[in-house]
């Protein structure tokens, strides 16, 4: 999908054609339409394609004409019949009269400059642009994290009831998630870092100071992550722990009743022997049986007294 947008008076609007101060969106656009805006703006087609490879990794390269950023943006995919949450490459290609973003998939980062929920930018000014797309960004990334902690927690209240071994996989995919936003905040962080450098690049003192802040709120999400990170081991710990325990438990109460249950067995064996019945007690007494039976179960019950109070029942 290829679409044109420009602002006129801080206000965005669709454009049919390219335009100085135009912004070319392109959703995993077509092989022709990467061969249009190749041409036209003088680009390899390559670095446009850089952002629909999922293994591409973040960084920042200048070149003749026109300049290629890579970063890493959140994004949801199924995973187990799921949705969850992962990230993915957004490009961004600054060049003379324009600036070009290429994803594989439409992403609310982006959606929401187009949709006019974001106030005061204009796609003319293509530096603050850029800053304000990483800006979302970075909040995207910091509320997704909000997101997992809160799945974490919802998780974590149901320890000792419904503990079931879904929750230990949920857990898992939350620490991968973990995992990915880790790697791809601390890549983006050096884009950040290679922006202060480049001189190349058009930037009014404004300019500065906001990329100063997104780089103060990156090093806030990475250490969210690896807290949150450490939480969730933690979590996943102890639900582990619990599993364990009620296993234990159970295996426990088992043997138990099997020791009790041994006592009427072994000796209903021993009356079952082929002997003289002159040598077994009460084997002459009318009320032979029900006296076995009655010593039998007053014998369970001493045994049970004493599992209990060694707590293994």
């Amino acid at each position: 999908m290829l679409k044109l947008y420009r602002t006129h008076n801080k206000v965005i609007s669709e454009v049919d054609e390219i335009t100085d101060g135009c912004w070319v969106y392109m959703v995993n656009p077509s092989y022709n339409e990467v061969a249009e805006i190749a041409e036209k703006f003088e680009i390899d087609d390559a670095d446009i394609m850089a952002a629909l490879d999922e293994e591409e990794s973040s960084r920042i390269e200048l070149e003749d004409g026109y300049t290629l950023i890579l970063i890493d943006i959140p994004s949801v995919e199924v995973r187990h019949d799921k949705n969850r949450h992962t990230t993915i490459p957004l490009g961004i290609l600054i060049t003379q009269t324009a600036i070009i973003t290429v994803c594989t998939v439409e992403t609310p980062i982006l959606n929401d400059f187009i949709n006019k929920r974001i106030k005061d930018f204009s796609t003319k000014k293509k530096m603050r642009f850029i800053y304000q797309i990483l800006a979302r960004t970075i909040s995207f990334y910091q509320s997704t994290l909000r997101t997992i902690d809160k799945m974490r927690t919802d998780i974590e209240e149901r320890v000792g009831e419904d503990t079931t071994d879904i929750d230990l996989i949920d857990l898992h995919e939350l620490e991968s998630t973990l995992v990915y936003f880790a790697t791809s905040l601390n890549a983006n962080s050096g884009v950040l870092n290679r922006l202060t450098r480049y001189t190349r690049l058009e930037q009014y003192p404004d300019d500065q100071e906001l990329l100063d802040d997104l780089i103060v709120e990156n090093r806030q999400a990475i250490e969210m992550t690896s807290i949150y990170r450490d939480i969730l081991n933690g979590t996943r710990e102890l639900i582990s722990s619990i599993i364990d325990s009620k296993l234990n438990n159970v295996m426990k109460y088992l043997t138990a009743i099997t020791l009790v249950m041994a006592i009427p067995t072994i000796i209903s064996g021993l009356y079952g022997m082929n002997v003289h019945a002159a040598g077994m007690p009460f084997a002459r007494s009318p009320y032979g049986f029900a006296i076995i039976c009655f010593l039998t179960l007053v014998i369970c019950v001493v045994a049970m007294v004493i599992l209990k109070k060694k707590r293994m029942l």
